[in-house]
Parts: C-alpha cells; structure tokens; sequence
C-alpha cells in the first residue's frame, strides 16, 4: 500500500486532545478479561512512581496526569465499561458508544465529543491512542510533538511508531519511503511479518506501529458528511448505526495521499497475553497463592477467596477468579482466545462506580430465575435510585452501615438487617461506611435491561 501526493499547507492548530480508544473484552487474558471489565481495567501493574498496584488504564491517565495532557483527554468507551471508568478513574469526559460499531466509527463519535461537549474547533487537532499501552513518560512527550509534525510535513495524518529493539513479528510496522528533519514520510505497512522480513523492514528504518494517530478534528468529521451524520454528538449517537462498520486504517489511512509518522525512542509493549503482562507484574503471588521453592517463573493471580498452591510449576500461569480458572503453559498463553471461544456466560465478577458485586449463584427453574450475589458499596458512595419491573430481591446486611431509601422513605441498616424489595419498588442506597450485603434476585428476569434508573445523584431523591 502506497501513500504519494503533493504537500499541502496546515494552519496551525490552536488545541490537542487526546482520545484514548477502549477496546473490547480482551479474551487472552480470560478468567479476568470480561465483556465488563476488559483487559485495561485489570490491577495487576504498578505506577511510574510506586508500587502501588493499579489497572493498563490507570497507569496511562497517571502518565497523562504527570504530562500536563489529562484535562484536554476522553475515552471512548461502551456503554457496558462507563462505571468500571468512573470507578477507577472518577468523574472523567466519556464518549460513550452506544454499541461496538469498529475504529473509524469510535473515533468518529469521539470527534463529535469534542467538538459539542470540549468546545473543538475543526482546525484542532486530536490524538488518537489506545488506552492500554505499557510505556513510559517520553511517549506522552513525544505526543506533543505530532501536531508540529503534522504541519510541517503537510500529511493528512501523522504516526507514531516505536524504534524496534528485536525483529519482532507480533507487530505491524510502518515502512518509510524518506525520513525529514525530526519525521518519517510514510511509504507503507506490513502487518506482522516474519521474522526474516521484521530484520529486513528494520534495516530500512521501520518502525513498529504503536496504533497513535494525529490529525485535524475536521478531517473526521467531513468523512462523516456521505453517510448523513450530523457533527454534533448526541445526533451522531442517535445516528450511529448510519456509519459504516470498518477500520480507521480502511477509511482514513488507506484513503490519505500523504502520511508522516514520528518515531518513538523508549519502552512501549502491548500487554495482551499472559506471558507479556506476567513479566510486568511486581510480585509473582496476587491474593491466596503459595509458590513452594521448586517453582520457577511461575504467577498466581487468585481472586477467589480459597488459597491456590503451586508445587514445581515451571513458566506457568495460574488464574483463578469468579469466572473461571485458568492454568497455562506461559508460552501457549496467546492461545487462549481460541480455546475458551466457546465458552458463553455473563460475567460474573463486575466493578461498578460505587464498588463491587460477586455473583454466587444463577439458577432457572420453569421459567423463573434466581441469583445470589455478594455487593460491597464503599463509604460514601451510593446506588442509582432504580427500580425493576420483572424481579424481587431481599438483601440481608453482612457488615457495615448505609442509609436505605424505599419508595421516598429513607432508613438506616446495619449489619443483620434483612430489607425486602418487591418488583416495581424504588429504591436507592448509600454506604455510611464500606458495607457488605447479600442480594437474592427472583422473577422473569435479572438483566440489567430490567434496571429502570430515575437518578444518580442521592441529593436529587424525593424523600417524605
């Protein structure tokens, strides 16, 4: 694939904003990789600055915080991840997608984020990211530099790239036609070649494709112009399914006449396999796991509340958690995507914007459906004031204090209360310390579709 045109003169852009882009459920890192909390929402890493153990996307929006780039930042994100969001991060701009439609799409609606909600002018120019690179604090100083590169290279849309260490064939790479005063012009890509053609692609000066791209907010949206959608963003997310379900690589790269790219000089890794995200982790045991001395680069992750003991285990992984156990050879991990492919349940461990809920048990009888599950709200922070149409729940108090409204009529619990809810009942509560409940749920349905939410904020409840 080639890229060839004239050099066409950019204004200088006045802004940068940064899009980072969510992806999917990430299924190489399954038992904790879910459709509700995908693979950047995993606390298995540390910060730049402490050990302190933190998720892919809470390293990044620390990296952003540390660079001066997080006011200016939003994520793109689906519905189904906007309180795993708000839980880890707090109260951040989201582009919520309302379902997956693809890259182009995504970036398209965050476009349209930008320019209704952060006051984006078109000549602005955004950055796109993913939102779970393993890096250091250069590569958010080497973003700054895309706008300027950008200008001067006169291209429709500037890389960024990492200088490859090894020939890797993991990776796609950009393949450069002539390198400019501190930038690459674009000749082409290779997506994950062998090893043989990585060695030849670097000797040319290539470089590994980070998946950054920089370019003008306008640009987006006028590729949005054939297909009818409107630029401002709560039309587009009425409008969504009208763009086309494809790539930005097929829509914007493929269709650009020039493309620059810059290249980046330090650690950059894609943490998408166990074997990758093993050797990035600051202890070998997380939560009840014993490795006796026979054990050699063995990792535990147990989320469970039973202790897992590995005795001579070698390279290998040990997941335990509440969707599953997983045990692996660390060099077949990458091929557990395809194995657990046929596996097909809901999630059954979630993080909510106010805490946590642990599903215990599902089970159907003649048409009827009842699941247990243990829900831990933390101090301070409440529920949505909902109601359900087609179920009852009883939730019996384990530990802790909260206040409980019921139909506008507020009371306190604590730990041994018993509180019946019966379908089509308001109800909301707020934790007054970390507190710990039971939730039986009965009737012809649990989904969330049936979570009718009034508000999320407790001082707008009508009490009596």
């Amino acid at each position: 694939m080639l890229f060839r045109g004239d050099l066409k003169i950019h204004r200088k852009c006045d802004t940068m904003f940064i899009v980072l882009l969510s992806g999917g459920s990430g299924t190489r890192l399954w038992p904790l990789s879910n459709s509700l909390r995908s693979k950047q929402y995993i606390k298995l890493l540390s910060t730049e600055e402490s050990n302190e153990r933190c998720s892919m996307v809470q390293r990044v929006w620390k990296q952003l915080e540390s660079a001066d780039l997080s006011d200016k930042s939003i994520i793109c994100a689906s519905k189904g991840q906007v309180e795993i969001l708000n839980s880890q991060l707090g109260n951040i701009n989201i582009a919520v997608e309302p379902f997956r439609r693809d890259t182009f799409p995504a970036v398209a609606l965050s476009c349209a984020y930008l320019k209704s909600k952060m006051g984006a002018g078109d000549d602005d120019v955004v950055c796109i990211i993913p939102v779970d690179p393993y890096t250091e604090r250069l590569y958010f100083e080497t973003l700054k530099t895309l706008p300027d590169v950008l200008e001067r290279s006169g291209a429709e849309v500037t890389l960024m790239g990492a200088r490859p260490d090894h020939p890797s064939s993991k990776f796609g790479y950009i393949v450069p036609r002539s390198t400019e005063d501190g930038y690459i012009n674009v000749d082409s890509f290779t997506e994950k070649p062998d090893r043989e053609t990585a060695k030849s692609l670097i000797e040319k000066g290539a470089v590994w494709n980070c998946g950054v791209f920089c370019l003008k907010i306008g640009n987006i949206l006028k590729r949005c112009e054939p297909y009818g959608i409107p630029k401002d963003y709560e039309q587009m997310f009425s409008n969504y399914e009208k763009l086309p379900k494809i790539s930005f690589d097929y829509e914007v790269l493929e269709k650009s006449q020039k493309l620059s790219a810059v290249a980046f000089d330090g650690l950059w890794k894609d943490l998408g396999t166990w074997n990758t995200l093993s050797e990035e982790m600051s202890a070998n045991a997380v939560g009840k796991a014993v490795l006796d001395d026979s054990c050699e680069n063995t990792h535990i992750i147990n989320e469970l509340g039973i202790p897992v003991v590995a005795v001579g285990a070698k390279n290998m992984v040990v997941v335990a958690s509440f969707d599953g156990i997983l045990i692996s050879d660390k060099s077949q991990s990458p091929r557990i995507k395809d194995v657990v492919s046929g596996i097909v349940q809901p999630p059954m461990y979630e993080e909510r914007r106010w805490g946590t809920i642990k599903v215990i048990d599902v089970t159907e009888k003649d048409g009827f459906l009842n699941t247990t599950r243990k829900i831990k709200i933390f101090e301070g922070l409440n529920s949505s004031y909902h109601y359900h149409n087609c179920r009852d729940e009883v939730w019996t108090v384990l530990k802790g204090n909260a206040e409980i409204i019921v139909n506008g009529i507020r009371q306190l619990i604590s730990a041994g209360d018993v509180i019946r809810i019966p379908s089509g009942t308001k109800h909301a509560v707020r934790a007054l310390s970390d507190i710990e409940f039971i939730e039986i749920q009965f009737g012809k349905s649990i989904a969330d579709d049936d979570l009718n939410r009034i508000t999320l904020e407790w001082n707008e409840i009508d009490f009596k």
